[in-house]
């Protein structure tokens, strides 16, 4: 208890610490360490942290709370996020060494500087917590709203960015993933937060009764959230789709080869000769597949404006269809004069190449780029200081401009996701959703090596499977390349930086869920009644 005693009443640099501390140890929760109970240690030390500010800020009746304890709180979520955030996003900084001559001096800024701005939102769930904190066990329920809110806003603005959002904890294991299917990953959120920040009032002076009733609660909502996962994946086994025989490909092309012209030739050999390789599953090799899927950043040219390029591809493929990763290139004319160019536009696309003339039947392009790895926000400005992207684009890649839906003989519709893309909840509209009937993710985590950050891609395109109800087929360039039903089952992957292929028949899809249905009206729905269970709790006893 003298522990307990000394993080609620902890102030300046020994609650950063504590906070700081607290925030890292619930990364473990996170791929590929998935330490599930690692989170209950944050959110616990967050609500006693959030107790003692209560203890040093208290209000007079009937006064509103004061901008002191607001900053208290505020500043209490930042370390709180800073630790987690730097724990579990670490592994940016290899991207900033794959170039290190040009890149190598703002490690710290992608290591640090991200982390702090996330924090941020953290912050803010934090403040919005202690507007409404009490000394009850309703202020477990404040918390995991205003969190799961802040976590909302974190995916929103400034082009969002949910990655290792809280709700990944449960999302990480598959049983307990499967709610997503009703709530989404924001749902998921606000669960986690309920369930495992409850055991924090154990130590109240309350009865025992008061005391033990968050943590019942959390501990029911825990097994009824495994009861309802393991009945849903007990129920609907994978069926598969015998006609359609895919091989993805990992060619395991090392990042810094991905963007050099001159080894434009050598590295589509290298895929071509992975690509007709023998397996246990395809015996003579390419000859049985109906359907190649290639990576993102396929090659260092633009594939649809290199006639030998496609010629060489489709005498290889013979009868097989081709889905790839693949930049693209389009120039407007400035005028009816042939060859005036007035601009030429960048694209991350995937494109469908077919047989038997190598034609791209059909495309499609990244709407939701990477901010300073795609494009380059303020461009005008930075590039005075001589910063740019990662990729050597020149002025940074445009986004697509709308989600669509692209097709390959002998396949359902596709509703494609080019990398960061896979992490977004509620990326696919539910009339896309109606017509679609497979994701195709395609994705180079080849910047981060050997670390966290493609066991974490993976685990997040994962749950848009189970919110969606589709079967992923993942294409990565060094891993992790995998092929998942619409419950999350993953049924093979291909490990980090190894060169193979995997097969597989097509997963079947299922019924779109109620999140894919409603992926705004479901998740709004779900805390409106938490929302309306807080005012009734309130209303009996503060």
């Amino acid at each position: 208890m003298n522990l307990i005693h000394d993080i609620i009443s902890s102030s300046g640099w020994r609650r950063r610490v504590i906070a700081l501390l607290g925030g890292a140890v619930g990364a473990l929760s996170l791929a590929p360490v998935n330490l599930l109970p690692s989170i209950a240690v944050t959110f616990v030390i967050s609500v006693w942290l959030l107790d003692g500010s209560l203890a040093r800020n208290k209000r007079a009746p009937g006064r509103r709370i004061d901008r002191k304890a607001l900053v208290d709180a505020f500043e209490i979520g930042w370390w709180i996020g800073f630790g987690y955030f730097v724990a579990g996003l670490w592994w940016l900084g290899a991207a900033f060494l794959v170039d290190a001559d040009e890149f190598a001096w703002a490690l710290p800024l992608g290591v640090a500087g991200l982390p702090a701005l996330l924090a941020c939102f953290t912050a803010l769930g934090f403040a919005g917590a202690r507007l409404l904190w009490s000394t009850g066990p309703s202020r477990i329920l404040v918390f995991a709203l205003s969190l799961a809110a802040s976590e909302w806003l974190r995916a929103n603005v400034l082009t969002g960015f949910p990655w290792n959002d809280f709700g990944m904890a449960l999302g990480n294991h598959l049983a307990l993933a499967q709610v997503a299917s009703l709530v989404g990953l924001h749902g998921l959120t606000l669960l986690a937060v309920l369930i495992f920040a409850s055991p924090a009032t154990l130590i109240d002076a309350r009865p025992w009764r008061e005391r033990a009733a968050a943590p019942v609660f959390g501990m029911a909502l825990l097994v009824a959230l495994f009861a309802f996962g393991f009945g849903r994946l007990l129920l609907h086994p994978t069926t598969f789709d015998d006609q359609v025989k895919l091989r993805i490909v990992q060619p395991n092309t090392a990042q810094d080869e991905n963007f050099v012209p001159e080894r434009g030739k050598q590295i589509l050999e290298h895929y071509l000769q992975a690509s007709s390789q023998s397996s246990q599953q395809y015996p003579t090799g390419l000859a049985e597949v109906t359907h190649l899927i290639w990576p993102e950043s396929a090659f260092p040219f633009f594939l649809a404006r290199d006639p030998a390029a496609l010629s060489t591809i489709s005498n290889a493929l013979g009868a097989t269809t081709l889905i790839t990763g693949a930049a693209r290139m389009e120039a407007v004319q400035a005028g009816d004069l042939p060859g005036e160019i007035r601009k030429v536009s960048y694209f991350n696309a995937i494109q469908v190449i077919g047989t038997p003339d190598g034609a791209v039947l059909d495309s499609y392009d990244k709407v939701h780029l990477v901010p300073f790895g795609e494009y380059l926000p303020f461009s005008g400005l930075l590039e005075t200081f001589g910063i740019r992207q990662f990729v050597h684009i020149p002025g940074g890649f445009e986004p697509g401009i709308t989600r669509k839906l692209i097709e390959a003989p002998g396949l359902p519709k596709i509703f494609p996701l080019i990398c960061y893309e896979a992490i977004f909840p509620g990326v696919i509209d539910p009339a896309l959703r109606s017509q679609a009937g497979i994701i195709v993710n395609v994705s180079n985590d080849g910047w981060f090596g050997l670390t966290a950050g493609p066991h974490q891609h993976l685990a997040q395109a994962r749950l848009r499977s189970i919110e969606e109800g589709l079967p992923l087929i993942r294409a990565a360039n060094t891993g992790m390349s995998a092929v998942i039903d619409p419950y999350g089952r993953i049924l093979g992957r291909l490990s980090l930086n190894v060169e193979g292929v995997l097969d597989t028949a097509l997963p079947l899809s299922a019924p779109a869920p109620l999140f894919a249905r409603a992926p705004l009206f479901a998740p709004f729905v779900f805390f409106a009644c938490f929302t309306a269970l807080l005012f009734a709790l309130r209303r009996r006893r503060p």
